[in-house]
């Protein structure tokens, strides 16, 4: 239920808290002192649409906030997969900054504007008087057949079924859909898969044979320096080696008559040692060269196949190559394995759809059953309203065109007189007449949700007198069920509220508020009087007031 509401800097609203308790309550006040604000507020808390607008003052945040008891109505999993703390009393609260940026927040977790609707609707209904029109929606007067048809674990089952049947045609979709285009692409993939797969590519190779052509492109000028370092080191009278052997005669001598040379002679021989080797490896390697231009023209053509294939898939290296080639082989893999993919999931779509025929056919027959209670349930509540000659049908028409709810469509018959045969709500029912077909409606949504609170918003326009206080009378029982909040300009009503609030306006200087406060009984006696007679209060208004009351 709903404990309380404080609302803060939201249109002629600077700061407001409302608490509520168990069972009726009535808000009553003038036209235009603010009711629907008070509405406009709580759906902000309930997931609402923010708008920067609602700001009283354009410099300080609007804070809208609600605090709920949700002890025993199941919501300890629902706050668990959203990593929200559970507490027994549930916080939810809406921010708008002067930016016109909103946040919201359950106990304090931040939380998006979806997940603050998905929990509301378990919280809270509000019946503002535009709903009169959900009558002439089919969805609506099934929900009402739902509501009091026993079979969730059946319709679970269904879901779960429907829900797989959507997604399997779905896939199928899909598949015919890129079969089609693989199918006519399949020869175009095959080409260039088998134009790179002839290129017979490895990882490696490019950068082997790239340093292979530059080889054997200048070979010659190898060669060439190959043989001069040769000549330098060992081959001439006056080469590297020579000159070092001599420098190693010396310093042998040296040895002799000073023993400091030992030092450096021991290192010229490891130079000398180096240097030969340098020559001999010099000398094998340009013996090992030769001009190939056969080998040359292998090494160009085979880098220009893997140049070509670079340019044109663009791309630098053989592993992309590689990569597009394995992509065109799964490609090509696919394409041939369409057909069974397509029959597989055929048979899929077929299967899932035989198992929500049957689950439909069931829930179907469990929703006809379920229709005369509704017909006899509206029909008692509507004639008790003053409509003696109400005739009211539900029709229920089974067909193959499945959605999520099953296979079925409602429509609500109705008619008032006798000598007019049950239309369609829409054509027939007039202001008054919807609204007590829709509290009628209501009762029973109450009854098979279990929801804990339900807001009427004077869903007593069109009717007085008798009427009105039958109309009190139910709203007055369903609140044994759940905590009613009713906006009402009906004193017959608003006499059987368990609590009283006004809404009323309050100048000063410079603005105008809209306030809300809780009357005394003595207050409720004077505010009902009010009701009954206008703004000037005679005895008799107030005897009558009394009277209702005490009714």
């Amino acid at each position: 239920m709903l404990k309380e509401l404080n609302v803060e800097n939201y249109a002629l609203i600077d700061r407001l808290n409302i608490s509520f308790s168990d069972g009726m309550s009535i808000i009553t006040g003038e036209t235009g002192a603010g009711k629907s604000i008070l509405l406009g507020a709580l759906s902000l808390v309930l997931g609402g649409r923010a708008d920067f607008n609602v700001l009283k003052n354009a410099t300080r945040n609007c804070i809208v906030e609600g605090i709920f008891r949700i002890e025993g109505y199941g919501l300890e999993s629902f706050l668990a997969e959203n990593d929200i703390d559970y507490e027994q009393d549930l916080i939810i609260r809406r921010t708008i900054n002067p930016a016109g940026k909103s946040r919201a927040f359950i106990n304090d977790t931040p939380v998006n504007a979806a997940i603050i609707k998905d929990i509301s609707h378990r919280l809270l209904d509000i019946h503002s008087q535009h709903q009169n029109l959900l009558l002439s929606s089919s969805k609506f007067q099934l929900s009402v057949i739902d509501a009091v048809t026993d079979f969730e674990n059946l319709k679970n089952e269904y879901l779960e079924y429907f829900n797989q049947y959507k997604a399997e045609e779905k896939k199928l979709e899909d598949l015919l859909a890129r079969s089609a285009k693989a199918k006519a692409d399949y020869d175009y993939i095959k080409f260039q898969f088998e134009q790179l797969q002839e290129a017979n590519l490895k990882a490696d190779e490019q950068n082997d044979l790239e340093i292979e052509i530059q080889e054997l492109s200048n070979v010659e000028e190898i060669k060439s320096g190959y043989e001069k370092l040769t000549a330098l080191l060992s081959n001439e009278e006056t080469s590297v080696i020579n000159m070092l052997k001599e420098a190693e005669n010396i310093l042998t001598r040296l040895s002799k008559v000073h023993l400091l040379s030992n030092d450096l002679f021991v290192r010229l021989k490891n130079i000398l040692v180096e240097i030969k080797d340098v020559g001999e490896d010099a000398n094998h390697i340009n013996d090992s060269l030769e001009v190939n231009p056969e080998r040359l023209d292998v090494v160009e053509n085979r880098l220009n196949v893997i140049y070509n294939l670079q340019q044109k898939h663009r791309v630098a290296t053989i592993s992309e190559l590689l990569d597009i080639q394995d992509n065109y082989g799964n490609s090509l893999s696919e394409i041939e394995n369409f057909d069974e993919m397509i029959s597989k999931t055929q048979k899929s779509v077929s299967d899932n759809l035989v198992k929500i025929k049957e689950l439909s056919k069931q829930i179907s027959v469990l929703r006809q059953k379920t229709i005369p209670e509704v017909e006899k349930h509206v029909s008692m509540l509507l004639k008790s309203l003053g409509m003696p000659n109400i005739v009211f049908k539900v029709e229920l028409i089974y067909s193959e065109h499945f959605s999520s709810d099953g296979a079925d469509s409602v429509t609500f018959l109705f008619s008032a007189n006798k000598d007019m045969p049950p239309k369609e709500i829409s054509k027939v029912a007039s202001g008054g007449e919807m609204s007590r077909l829709m509290l009628a409606l209501k009762s029973l949504l109450v009854k098979g949700t279990n929801l804990p609170t339900i807001i009427f918003d004077e869903i007593d326009t069109g009717v007085s007198g008798e009427v009105a206080d039958k109309m009190g009378n139910i709203i007055k029982n369903l609140s044994e069920k759940a905590q009613v909040i009713n906006i009402t300009h009906l004193p017959q009503v608003a006499s059987k509220g368990d609590a009283h609030y006004l809404v009323y306006k309050e100048d000063t200087a410079t603005a105008t508020y809209t306030k809300v406060r809780k009357l005394d009984n003595n207050e409720r006696i004077l505010e009902i009087a009010k009701m009954l007679s206008g703004s000037k209060i005679t005895d008799a208004a107030i005897e009558h007031a009394k009277e209702l009351r005490n009714e």
